[in-house]
């Protein structure tokens, strides 16, 4: 079977750019978002458009979703109008949400129930990634329905690993959000102290953003930070999301993980002043305080 039908539900920041790749390399796409007028620009470029998540599945050879939270996840899979409700055999549903691991378990389950398909495929990369096609894609499900679905992936993914069963994806990104967590705190701190130092911050960032303090967050957003761009290419809220998720799972494992529970009595903080809409790099902001 071809897998040329997408149903993709969630055309939010990175979900917009993801439908235009699978537009232009040639994939029919159908498209929900709880918002219409959101997805004018993406029907202009030949996205159609369904009325329901169930609408948009009736048809399609893989479902892919990409909405804010674990409760939204729930409802768009489970809830009336919803992806299981039109669902049909050999169906491969994609959920690139960042959830919770028994979440993603649980959807496999039912997928298999009704001899279905699940593979959950959080990302990473931001609105950058996304608009670049070169998203980071953690996997976890069965391991043929990967290798099926990977030239999919291919279209807007550069790093796209298989990481075991059902669940192991969002584990991985739980991975990728602690990483990220205590490297903002470390990136903020470090353009505070060239600042106060009294050098310039933006030779700086060329100094050290190449060396050992290298990363995605000090080469991408810390220039966004000097330039006062808080445009969120990952909400806050969502990432505070992300970081209750990891901090939950770790409670089970019986992990302590003070770096993260610092980052996030941070970013809540932010939350709390109103910043939930920002990008994470407004944490540069709590320094400017």
């Amino acid at each position: 079977m071809t897998l040329k039908k997408i149903a993709f539900i969630g055309t939010g920041v990175m979900g917009s750019s993801i439908v235009r790749h699978l537009l232009k390399a040639n994939y029919e796409v159908t498209i929900y978002t709880r918002t219409k007028e959101r997805a004018t620009a993406l029907i202009s470029d030949g996205a159609k458009w369904a009325q329901t998540p169930s609408e948009a599945t009736a048809g399609a050879n893989i479902v892919i979703t990409m909405v804010g939270y674990p409760v939204d996840v729930e409802a768009v899979y489970f809830g009336s109008s919803g992806i299981f409700e039109a669902g049909s055999e050999g169906q491969i549903i994609i959920d690139m949400t960042t959830s919770s691991p028994a979440l993603a378990k649980r959807i496999a389950s039912v997928a298999n129930t009704r001899k279905m398909a699940s593979i959950d495929a959080p990302v990473s990369g931001g609105d950058v990634g996304a608009k670049n096609g070169t998203l980071s894609i953690m996997c976890g499900g069965d391991e043929d329905v990967f290798n099926r679905v990977r030239p999919v992936l291919e279209v807007f993914g550069k790093d796209i690993i298989y990481q075991g069963d059902a669940g192991a994806g969002q584990h991985t990104k739980m991975c990728n959000q602690i990483a990220i967590a205590t490297n903002m705190i470390g990136v903020c701190e470090a353009i505070v102290y060239a600042e106060q130092a009294g050098l310039d911050p933006e030779n700086v960032l060329k100094s050290i953003s190449t060396g050992a303090a290298g990363s995605w967050s000090l080469s991408n957003l810390a220039p966004r930070m000097l330039k006062d761009d808080f445009e969120p290419g990952f909400y806050v809220k969502h990432f505070l999301k992300d970081m209750d998720i990891a901090l939950a799972e770790a409670e089970q494992m019986g992990l302590n993980l003070p770096g993260l529970e610092l980052a996030r009595s941070m970013y809540h903080h932010l939350l709390e002043q109103g910043y939930g809409d920002n990008g994470t790099q407004v944490l540069y902001k709590k320094y400017q305080s």
